[in-house]
């Protein structure tokens, strides 16, 4: 998509989004324009559960390409994100070029060919024919050196690898990167993406998404849902619940034959609350008194 300024675009880029079932405020979708008409990363941050890694799979379907997910960890290296060889077949070959009587040299070169090469995220984003969608899920979870090594993919679209050289991209990939702000990110990689912070979603956007992804839910218990999920998120909770969450609620409200949200279903509603709370010191701040006024005031 080109032409960001022109009237309507944003809304179209909306409804796509949402016939693949993520609904989107109207700065995501100028965010998302921005970062297809300009090539650069773009960097959602907000708390867990507010729909980040999503929005990567909506844009994957959208755009009718690969989505290639590198899922971020303490203790990530380059080798585990970027390429590894396959030093088995790489024994195996060097095992039956014992009698090959070529220079040790071309020996090498042939051992550390590209059939030898395992991709991994990221080198197998850049060598895509078609640019697919690259996510790069929770990178505060990933140590400053592993960021300092996604600098040069993330400025020039390419990696090196000492034994080939530089691996340019074939085609550059749509980079979604998402933090949960659970440590800060540095300068140098916050210059190189477009910013966008995702909130919790309001009351009418998650009911919305209720609709959508819950239809069974009658429009009276969807409004329920909301607006109990909404008044717990106010609480001081160590997790608050996620979209997630709300979904895998309304699941289990459902499974159980509850139909409404109220007073006298206190006690029942307790029992469905392990897909909605998930600590132990989090579940002791819903006693039955605690739900029940929380289902009266929906």
């Amino acid at each position: 998509m080109t032409g960001l300024g022109r009237p309507g675009e944003v809304a179209l880029l909306q409804q796509s989004l949402a016939a693949a079932g993520y609904i989107a405020e109207s700065a995501l979708a100028a965010a998302l324009l921005l970062m297809l008409d300009l090539e650069r990363p773009l960097l959602l941050e907000g708390d867990a559960g507010v729909g980040k890694t999503e929005i990567a799979k909506a844009l994957a379907s959208v755009r009718a390409t690969r989505l290639i997910r590198l899922q971020c960890y303490e203790g990530l290296d380059a080798h585990s994100a970027m390429y590894e060889w396959n030093y088995q077949r790489q024994l195996l070959a060097i095992k039956l070029l014992e009698g090959d009587g070529r220079d040790v040299a071309l020996k090498e070169q042939d051992i550390f060919s590209e059939r030898y090469l395992l991709k991994r995220p990221l080198l197998e984003a850049i060598s895509c024919a078609q640019p697919p969608v690259l996510l790069i899920d929770e990178i505060d979870r990933a140590d400053e050196a592993f960021e300092a090594y996604l600098l040069e993919l993330l400025s020039d679209f390419q990696l090196s690898i000492p034994e080939l050289g530089t691996v340019r991209a074939t085609s550059r990939p749509l980079v979604v990167i998402t933090s949960n702000g659970t440590r800060e990110l540095s300068d140098a990689l916050r210059r190189r993406c477009l910013y966008q912070y995702i909130e919790y979603p309001d009351h009418e956007k998650e009911l919305a998404i209720v609709r959508m992804k819950a239809p069974q839910a009658a429009p009276g218990l969807a409004r329920q849902i909301v607006a109990f999920v909404q008044s717990v998120r106010r609480m001081e909770l160590q997790k608050k619940p996620g979209i997630a969450e709300t979904l895998d609620w309304t699941a289990a409200l459902l499974r159980l034959g509850i139909s409404a949200i109220e007073r006298e279903g206190s006690e029942r509603i307790l029992d469905t609350l392990g897909a909605l709370i998930k600590t132990r010191d989090d579940r002791a701040a819903f006693p039955r008194e605690a739900v029940a006024r929380l289902a009266a005031a929906c």
